[in-house]
């Protein structure tokens, strides 16, 4: 039942970002576009995702468990570090310059798009860079501790 509730959830959002216009970057980039030909209809798909999104967590703060019977597992740090600003202003530069983010570049892939297997495949890699970069960090503090 898990696989296919995930499936279902996974195809509902793709969907959803597909008819939205959240997987076209010429529409993302548009809205991105506050100096030249603004389209602020983005703004209204981006309101109602964090509506449900504060909706969402609210209830799941209230539960350990999903309605399906799994663990729950709530982000524990609240802390804005130099770390997270660095990241959050690498995606917005990437989302700016592709047109694209995780979620709408994975949908955009089912469309045959050159650009999104690009993105993804550097998504991909900038994720791996990442994954080898910390463990040598942790292996290295693991070393001198």
């Amino acid at each position: 039942m898990l696989i296919f509730t995930s499936l279902l959830a996974g195809l509902t959002f793709g969907v959803g970002l597909i008819v939205s216009g959240m997987a076209n970057p010429a529409k993302v980039l548009g809205f991105l576009d506050l100096a030249g030909q603004w389209d602020p209809s983005l703004a209204f798909v981006m309101g109602g995702a964090i509506a449900i999104g504060l909706v969402s967590f609210a209830l799941a703060r209230r539960r350990t468990t999903s309605f399906l019977g799994e663990r729950l597992r709530m982000p524990a740090s609240r802390v804005v570090d130099r770390r997270l600003v660095a990241g959050s202003a690498l995606f917005g530069i990437g989302w700016g310059i592709a047109g694209f983010c995780p979620g709408p570049a994975l949908a955009s892939l089912g469309t045959g798009s050159p650009k999104a297997l690009l993105f993804v495949v550097s998504m991909v890699a900038g994720m791996g860079i990442f994954e080898l970069l910390e463990r040598r960090k942790s292996a290295r503090a693991s070393q001198g501790a």
